[in-house]
Formats: C-alpha cells, sequence, structure tokens
C-alpha cells in the first residue's frame, strides 16, 4: 500500500466518499489516487471516481455532492457531463478538483462491481482490482499512466497480467490502436527481466 494521504487530499476524498454514499451509486475511486495507494505514491492534485449511475440520476450526485461541500467547478456542469460524461466538480474547503466519470461500457461496470474497499487513514474507500487498474491506465497512456503501470506491475507480482492483457486487447481492436497492447507487454516484460 501507499503512504498516507496528504491531509487536504484526504479530507476531499473523505467528502466525496459520503456524497457517493448518499448518493447510493456504485462507484470508486481511480486515477492518481487510486495508483497512488496501490502501486508506486505520486503526486497528484485531484480526484478521480468512476460511478455507474442512469443519466437521468446525474442530478442526484450534484445535490448529494453539494450537502458535503463539494460544487461544481464549471457552469453548466450537468450539460457538460451530458455530452463528455464527465461531471467537473471542486471539493470547497481544499480547493481539490474532483473528476467524476459516469460510466457505461460493460467493462467499467464490471471493474465497479469487482472494487475493493482499502482503509485509507480510517477512511474506507473502493478502489479498482489492480488489473482493472492496468486496464484503465494502459487505454489513457499518458506518461504518468505508463509510469503508474510500472508502479502497479512492480508493487502487484501476482496480478493476473492475462485478464488485463484481455481487456487491453479488446480495447486495443475496438479503438484500432495494437500500439496499446504492444507497450503494455513491453511494460510486463521490462518487470520480468528486472526481477
Amino acid at each position: 500500500m501507499g503512504e498516507p494521504l496528504p491531509a487536504s487530499l484526504h479530507s476531499a476524498l473523505a467528502d466525496l466518499t459520503k456524497a457517493l454514499q448518499a448518493a447510493g451509486f456504485p462507484a470508486m475511486i481511480i486515477g492518481g489516487v487510486a495508483a497512488s495507494v496501490l502501486g508506486r505514491p505520486r503526486l497528484t492534485q485531484d480526484i478521480d471516481a468512476l460511478v455507474i449511475a442512469p443519466e437521468a440520476d446525474w442530478g442526484v450526485l450534484i445535490q448529494s455532492a453539494s450537502r458535503c461541500g463539494i460544487s461544481p467547478r464549471i457552469e453548466g456542469a450537468l450539460e457538460f457531463a451530458r455530452r463528455s460524461r464527465v461531471l467537473l466538480l471542486r471539493h470547497n474547503p481544499s480547493g481539490i478538483d474532483i473528476d467524476v466519470t459516469f460510466g457505461g461500457l460493460p467493462f467499467e461496470e464490471s471493474a465497479v462491481q469487482r472494487s475493493r474497499t482499502h482503509d485509507i487513514g480510517g477512511l474506507q474507500v473502493r478502489f479498482p482490482r489492480v488489473e482493472d487498474l492496468l486496464v484503465m491506465k494502459a487505454v489513457a497512456r499518458r506518461p504518468k499512466d505508463i509510469e503508474d503501470i510500472r508502479g502497479l506491475l512492480s508493487a502487484h507480482p501476482e496480478a493476473d497480467i492475462a485478464e488485463a492483457r484481455r481487456w487491453i486487447r479488446e480495447f486495443a481492436v475496438a479503438t484500432s490502436m495494437s500500439e496499446m497492447l504492444a507497450e503494455f507487454d513491453r511494460l510486463v516484460r521490462q518487470r520480468d527481466s528486472a526481477t
């Protein structure tokens, strides 16, 4: 497990967790916070969550968040979310940005179902399984995602690489990006040759 989160991030995570539980939608924390907790700690300035909820109920999350000190950070946040499937929020006490992605893909739905609760400084937070976070990071493919994959592979030699590969292959085929799978395989080979 990663190191304890900075106090401001922990506070924002606590309020977001409260808001998600109150809204009652299946959800988990992803992105840099998940990579720091499950893999190698790294600096992250925001929080990303994946939520499974029907579009008609997305406003419920905004109401629930506002009761926990979290507000939309742009005008027309709900309309933006309907176009992009991302709700842009800000935790008012800390100023930390929160991006809530509304999942709709079968992978996203099953990843949330398979998520697990972790104790983060006394706070119970749902995070993806390592295999599912590897898939998300392989699909995102930014330099920091590649570093996160390295950290996750290093921290979890027991991770089911074959399962992660199956999903990555599906995304690579669906997006016509074969290099996505090649890149993941290269990172696994680097990890294996270093051990």
